[in-house]
């Protein structure tokens, strides 16, 4: 098992998309990348900690490569936006990815690299060592599954499942 920490918009939407495929065993929706030791939701959207919405995504490599999981990642969020995501706006809401290793960095690194070519040279996605990962409040853990019928799942969530089921079907559950 490997796990991937990311971040790219709205922990929602990447929980929901990570949760369709085939090969991924958990999806934790969290916080980190701040300096608060105790953020909650309430703190992070107030964008006064330095915390990103994130998720910590675990899956066997031997089902699901690597290179797919962080493919996937800069299919389903736009990396070229600073700090934002569509409507969603502050740094909790940037894209970057956050290494345990050496090893995990380079892979980052090269899947950023690849995204260039479908992304442009704009990509702002930061990658940054993982510090202290914070699980966030239960009611965020697996939202979209639980509340499918939100206004905000429905008009986000649901097109990046969408896009994600037409692009890597061959990974879905």
């Amino acid at each position: 098992m490997q796990t991937f920490v990311v971040a790219g918009g709205c922990f929602w939407c990447l929980d929901a998309v990570y949760r369709v495929l085939r090969g991924v065993s958990e999806v934790v929706s969290g916080y980190t990348g701040g300096e608060s030791q105790r953020p909650t939701y309430e703190s992070v959207c107030s964008g006064r900690t330095g915390h990103a919405e994130a998720i910590a995504v675990t899956f066997e490599p031997e089902v699901i490569p690597a290179s797919v999981i962080l493919d996937v990642f800069f299919t389903l969020h736009d990396p070229t936006q600073l700090n934002r995501q569509g409507a969603d706006v502050g740094t909790q809401y940037r894209s970057a990815m956050f290494y345990t290793d050496d090893e995990q960095k380079q892979l980052f690194e090269t899947a950023r690299t690849r995204a260039a070519e479908w992304w442009g040279d704009g990509i702002v996605t930061t990658i940054e060592p993982l510090g202290e990962y914070f699980v966030a409040e239960d009611y965020h853990q697996d939202f979209f599954a639980k509340n499918p019928g939100q206004g905000y799942c429905m008009a986000v969530a649901v097109p990046k499942v969408n896009k994600i089921r037409k692009s890597y079907a061959g990974y879905l559950l």
